[in-house]
């Protein structure tokens, strides 16, 4: 099974902590070798990074690191192949256009048989039942709402109903970005933290590595995380239930 990385932040901040973590189980504390990937939005714009090599032994992946990328929302994703070859157009995260805005997509998981469903506007370039799964919630959202709607309510309701049908196909644990919110569906293993003031100290569980955030932020900070498992050995994350949705913007959970 493949892990996820999200990140939501109320101030443009790097994720190099959390990243570093996350490489070390593609290929080395893990077995998810068969490729990785990164988005990050700056402003409505996605900087984007991928590679099918695995994370840990990646130059791509060494460089962004080292590179404090700061960004409000990120999603990552390394893959331990299940459906689809091993090769660039299957990684994660996938990104499409609507409404004039960049939505990113990663999924752990398997859906056995999910390409029966439809498509129409939006078509996968790679092989995945993930490209395949992204698409087609697009193309679902484009129907129901061909135009950006004012009231967000109805989308998080339409977002949430797709993915619970989509978990009927196997395993579905999502992360999904509009540049402007970070949605994330539970379908096994998934969870979260909150980090704002007063801050402490991190140490990853992956990696020989710590932080203390005191000296990294301000006391006006806030950065939640998502993660398929627990990045740190010293704080508390909170598990999501399966069948649970949530929508964070700016590090602070919404629904």
């Amino acid at each position: 099974m493949c892990e996820l990385l999200g990140m939501s932040a109320n101030v443009p901040t790097d994720i190099c902590f959390s990243f570093t973590g996350l490489m070390e189980r593609g290929g080395n504390t893990g077995p998810h070798s068969d490729g990785w990937g990164i988005v990050f939005y700056e402003g409505g714009a996605v900087r984007e990074f991928r590679d099918w090599q695995p994370a840990c032994r990646s130059k791509i992946a060494a460089l962004v690191k080292q590179y404090p990328i700061k960004s409000q929302t990120v999603i990552s994703h390394i893959r331990q192949a299940n459906s689809g070859r091993v090769c660039l157009e299957n990684t994660h995260p996938f990104v499409r256009e609507l409404w004039g805005r960049q939505w990113t997509f990663a999924h752990n998981g398997q859906l056995k048989g999910v390409k029966k469903l439809p498509l129409g506007t939006y078509r996968p370039v790679g092989t995945s039942d993930s490209e395949y799964a992204f698409c087609w919630i697009l193309d679902q959202i484009r129907q129901r709402f061909p135009k950006s709607p004012q009231n967000l309510k109805p989308l998080w309701n339409l977002i949430e109903q797709l993915s619970s049908e989509l978990s009927g196909y196997g395993v579905f644990n999502m992360l999904f970005s509009d540049s402007r919110h970070l949605y994330c569906f539970c379908s096994t293993k998934l969870c979260w933290i909150t980090r704002k003031a007063p801050f402490a100290e991190a140490v990853l569980k992956d990696a020989e590595l710590s932080v203390d955030f005191k000296k990294e932020t301000t006391p006006d900070d806030i950065v939640s995380v998502i993660a398929t498992a627990p990045l740190t050995d010293n704080e508390y994350w909170q598990r999501m239930e399966v069948g649970e949705f949530r929508v964070f913007k700016a590090g602070k959970l919404l629904a």
